[in-house]
């Protein structure tokens, strides 16, 4: 199919220039894991400028008030990227 070849081309380009040109990649093996990370944070939590800035898995919303809760950082990729969120609120 014509177009997956576009979609993996983009995917292809995001790995190299968003992840393994700031790494040392070693051995298959850990460029397998980081290859593996970033796919999931590409397919999970990337915003993609083709669909509007949305992720393309979008989460379930909880259904507290988005605005309250502390927001928690969480490093992908060993602080390469980061990922934002509300922490929920356990009351």
């Amino acid at each position: 199919m014509p177009q997956a070849h576009g979609v993996c081309d983009r995917f292809m380009g995001s790995l190299r220039r968003e992840c393994l040109d700031h790494m040392l990649i070693l051995d298959g093996r850990y460029r397998q894991l980081v290859v593996q990370e970033y796919a999931a944070y590409y397919d999970q939590e990337r915003p993609h400028q083709g669909i509007g800035q949305s992720i393309p898995e979008q989460y379930a919303l909880s259904e507290s008030n988005p605005s309250s809760g502390h927001i928690v950082m969480r490093a992908i990729l060993g602080g390469l990227h980061h990922n934002y969120a509300r922490a929920t609120n356990p009351n």
